[in-house]
């Protein structure tokens, strides 16, 4: 079992992990997801010691390998670590690369490290490359390389930072292949990868980094499916967002028409959504909500989901309960019943903005 207590990692201009506590058992597949720069390949590190914690405390099940006494070339002997870059030595064979620790650390003699090389090559698929050196190797096979010859110290864990990210498109599958028989083999994994139905696929758990730590921690199917936290939903359904505050009534509307403008055309949103769009707000917030509401406190969240090109917003708002779907402008109801193919209000009298409008908006063909 791995043990993380309170990780920070501080570099001079960013703080990548901020508090991270966790536990990983024993023969867990763990995925780490989440957008680029939140820290995932940090984190891999830190367990790993390649990268000194700034704060924070690790175990390797009774070992603290973040204790300065610790002997950690020992604790790496029993955590093995695939780079997505390879790492192999240029002037070495394949069988060579593989040999070479077990001999070294290990005591094994060159028979022994040779034989086992040569079976955990034919695991991988890549026996009848065992006298090739790296730059003979397409990018997959060097990766099946790095993995046997991860394998090749028997670790207890085994972590892999973006394993098919170098790799040509059509090379990512057969890395994949490995993994997967990995992943059946009972050890622990933790794999940072951006590959979704990959991380679905093989994982007990899912990591989604973001915010300086595990910001969800779940099974696949919530992660993917049912997401508990606001950024895991963005991420997983490739929500592009737009947030727009509205404190009085003489806001800069025409301000906002151009953020939702710009918006639309950063995400390239078909013409006739993002029209709707435009529409939908003017008439949810200038026509129902601005004349009916007491003290002005809107918050209006558009979202657009690439993969289903679905749009709609999400208007928060302060004040007595107040159904403006219900008892609104009828006009600028009737122009929003044209354009959304739903819409909601809900009441939530424990939020900061307790009245809500969900308006999803009618697809552009």
């Amino acid at each position: 079992m791995i043990k993380i207590e309170h990780l920070k990692k501080v570099y001079p201009k960013v703080t990548p992990l901020k508090d991270v506590s966790v536990e990983i058992h024993d023969g867990d597949v763990i995925s780490v997801i989440g957008p680029s720069g939140t820290g995932k390949s940090t984190l891999l590190r830190c367990i790993n010691q390649l990268e000194k914690p700034t704060e924070g405390r690790i175990w390797l099940d009774d070992v603290e390998i973040t204790d300065r006494k610790c002997d950690i070339s020992k604790v790496r002997q029993r955590m093995g670590m695939v780079f997505q870059s390879f790492n192999l030595f240029g002037h070495l064979t394949a069988i060579e690369n593989i040999m070479l620790s077990p001999m070294d650390l290990l005591g094994k003699s060159k028979q022994e490290a040779y034989d086992e090389g040569m079976r955990l090559l034919r695991t991988v698929g890549l026996a009848e490359k065992a006298l090739s050196y790296p730059d003979e190797l397409s990018g997959g096979q060097r990766q099946r390389v790095a993995i046997a010859r991860t394998l090749a110290m028997d670790p207890d864990v085994i972590l892999l930072d973006e394993p098919t990210s170098a790799l040509d498109p059509t090379m990512v599958g057969e890395v994949q292949a490995v993994i997967r028989d990995l992943a059946r083999s009972g050890k622990t994994l933790m794999i940072v990868t951006h590959e979704m139905s990959f991380a679905r696929s093989i994982s007990n758990r899912v990591f989604y980094m973001d915010e300086g730590g595990i910001y969800e921690d779940g099974t696949p199917e919530q992660i993917f499916d049912h997401p508990q936290r606001e950024n895991t939903r963005r991420f997983i359904r490739r929500l592009r967002v737009l947030e727009l505050d509205i404190a009085s009534r003489d806001a800069d509307f025409l301000a906002m028409a151009g953020q939702i403008e710009a918006y639309c055309a950063k995400n390239q949103i078909p013409l006739r959504t993002a029209g709707r769009l435009q529409l939908a707000f003017e008439e949810a917030v200038q026509r129902l909500l601005l004349p009916a509401l007491s003290e002005v406190r809107i918050h209006a969240v558009a979202e657009y989901a690439e993969a289903t090109e679905r749009a709609e917003w999400n208007i928060r708002y302060g004040g007595p309960r107040f159904d403006a779907l219900g008892q609104g402008d009828e006009l600028a109801l009737s122009v929003l019943r044209g354009i959304t193919s739903e819409t909601d209000y809900n009441w939530d009298a424990a939020a900061e903005l307790p009245n809500g409008l969900r308006l999803t908006l009618r697809p552009s063909v």
